[in-house]
């Protein structure tokens, strides 16, 4: 399916890996010129060739930066003064105890989930309102409506970028600009691949630990398995299409189920 996303040009944060990697290559992959970004120059140029070798109807350009830093986004901003699609995918996580979680803690999620992505839609955003197109993704997790207790730090951070997608959803009504978040549930990502890998040491296949892994910690997920980032991928360009103007604000699940709940 051709989304209509030909010679658009995307800022796709944290995408020299994991989901925002994958949400990169299906832009690519739909014609899109992708800016790939993470903090790592040399990274950031080797995806920039790998996008440029698959995809040569694109043109993928170096974004590096650490979009934290004050002055590096500004700089960023000179660099890149205009984007159709901006996809705030940056973000850290890590199991803690709340005992643990000081104030020191609690800012650095702050500013790394959610003032960078805010700071990145506020220079956008009125850019787009002003050509009447564009699309600006929060990538949450279902962690957001569903904390599991295990990272309180983390989802406090995404549960207030569904508030701030909506908040900027009410600025662009009557336009053809959006403001959605995608939700995830657990993803196969290269950190996670390596996890199971490490706790099933057994000469068994993948989706041997895998089935294993879901069924002892994760029974509740309904496709007993992993997503694949490359499914998030294609859903996030399909969210960045002409065809997907009626989201307007949405939180937008794929949590293979795990979420018990209808909303």
């Amino acid at each position: 399916m051709d989304m209509g996303l030909s010679n658009k040009t995307a800022l796709v944060t944290g995408s020299t890996k994991g989901i925002g990697k994958a949400i990169a290559i299906e832009l690519a992959r739909e014609g899109v010129n992708v800016l790939v970004n993470g903090r790592n120059h040399e990274e950031v140029e080797q995806v920039v060739n790998e996008l440029k070798s698959e995809f040569p109807s694109s043109s993928p350009q170096n974004a590096a930066a650490d979009i934290v830093d004050l002055q590096q986004r500004e700089a960023l901003f000179n660099k890149f003064p205009h984007v159709d699609i901006l996809v705030n995918n940056t973000g850290i996580y890590e199991i803690m105890s709340y005992e643990d979680v000081d104030d020191e803690i609690w800012e650095k999620y702050f500013r790394t989930n959610v003032l960078a992505a805010n700071g990145l839609s506020k220079f956008y955003l009125p850019k787009m309102l002003e050509n009447n197109y564009g699309r600006i993704i929060f990538i949450a997790s279902e962690e957001a409506i569903m904390p599991s207790g295990l990272m309180p730090q983390y989802c406090m951070t995404k549960s207030m970028l569904l508030s701030l997608s909506k908040s900027l959803s009410k600025l662009t009504v009557g336009t053809e600009v959006t403001s959605n978040t995608i939700m995830p549930g657990p993803t196969l990502s290269e950190n996670v691949y390596q996890i199971i890998e490490s706790m099933f040491p057994d000469d068994i296949a993948f989706s041997e630990k895998e089935k294993k892994f879901m069924a002892a910690n994760l029974p509740q997920s309904e496709i007993q398995r992993f997503i694949k980032p490359f499914e998030i991928g294609r859903l996030a360009a399909f969210v960045c299409s002409p065809y997907a103007s009626a989201f307007k604000g949405s939180p937008i699940r794929m949590d293979g189920g795990l979420v018990p709940t209808i909303f």
